[in-house]
């Protein structure tokens, strides 16, 4: 018996177990895991939509809503002319085929590097209860088109807008089955107040955090 055996033996010993696990607990225990039991949660009567937009801009995200897909290069377009930013950004592979040129923008469809000031990706999924974007990792969806550049623009259906983090998680194990190498969740714009308890954006990340909902 090592040292983890040892103090998990005296832990059950005093809670009137036997030194090991029978076979019946430990497949109670996977049974509860696979399961994915909810606990109690407070009320949440509001509109998705509404609620994850109230949320977002809390967070000081903006947030602007388009009818298509179609629409986001315009939206992009004139986000960065209001911002007086430079209208070059990368993306993800998934808005490659978006008529990018035909709104005055120079798009790279590859990961952020150094000197990449716009990143425009996508989500997984956002959740309403708390303004956040979900995103997986992946070879289509490199994390650093979210963290690298100083301004990140996030495209979000309104149809992937979940209640809460327990619908995301759902969602993600109804989807990919198990976790990516990476999930990653975006609140707003990095922050900090660790120098005299200021808060300073883009910290650690993108100080301007952009959201399109279609």
């Amino acid at each position: 018996m090592n040292s983890r055996d040892s103090i998990l033996a005296r832990i059950r010993a005093r809670q009137g177990k036997p030194a090991a696990p029978s076979a019946a607990e430990r497949e109670a225990v996977r049974a509860h895991i696979a399961a994915h039991p909810q606990s109690a949660r407070p009320g949440a009567d509001w509109d998705p939509v509404a609620r994850f937009r109230e949320q977002a801009l809390r967070l000081s995200s903006t947030v602007a809503e388009v009818e298509s897909l179609a629409s986001v290069p315009a939206a992009v377009s004139r986000y960065l002319g209001e911002h007086r930013i430079a209208r070059r950004a990368v993306c993800w592979e998934e808005f490659a085929a978006l008529d990018w040129t035909g709104a005055g923008l120079e798009i790279a469809v590859r990961a952020a590097r150094d000197g990449d000031l716009v990143g425009i990706t996508g989500a997984f999924c956002a959740i309403a209860e708390t303004g956040t974007l979900m995103t997986v990792s992946g070879e289509r969806t490199p994390a650093s088109v979210s963290l690298l550049p100083e301004t990140h623009i996030a495209v979000v259906r309104a149809s992937r807008i979940v209640r809460a983090m327990e619908e995301a998680w759902q969602l993600l194990r109804d989807e990919m089955g198990g976790p990516p190498r990476a999930v990653n969740f975006i609140s707003g714009p990095s922050r900090t107040a660790d120098i005299e308890q200021t808060v300073t954006l883009g910290a650690h990340g993108p100080y301007r955090v952009h959201i399109i909902v279609i």
